[in-house]
């Protein structure tokens, strides 16, 4: 693994929304989401807003790596779950990023949808 780069840190947490293609087990990609990620100081963040039901959160389970493309940035990364203590200061993110869609926000800082937070790591090697 390696980090990500200032650049592609503000570049990908300036985007309004982030195209994730899970993986199967065999390597194969699924089908790309559109989500929402935030930042937390030098992290990435992602959540379910449907909480441990939503399909590419299950097949994170299976198979923790993917693909990220947002804000011009293209990145293999692996999906790690954050530890709780992360999770206020994600929902800060969440709250002050897409404060302009008040109605969507809720679902995302519920308790369900923090027990799905998983932190973006990129990956130097590709996955695929």
């Amino acid at each position: 693994m390696t980090s990500w780069t200032a650049d592609e840190l503000d570049r990908v947490a300036g985007a309004d929304e982030l195209e994730l293609t899970t993986l199967r087990p065999d390597g194969s990609p699924r089908r790309t989401v559109t989500i929402w990620t935030v930042r937390v100081g030098n992290e990435l963040y992602v959540r379910s807003w449907r909480g441990a039901s939503g399909g590419w959160f299950r097949a994170v389970h299976a198979r923790p790596q993917g693909h990220v493309s947002a804000g011009g940035v293209e990145h293999d990364i692996e999906l790690l779950p954050a530890g709780g203590e992360t999770w206020d200061a994600v929902d800060d993110a969440y709250r002050t990023k897409y404060a302009r869609y008040a109605g969507y926000v809720e679902p995302m800082v519920s308790a369900d949808a923090r027990a799905t937070t998983l932190k973006l790591l990129p990956r130097a090697e590709r996955v695929r």
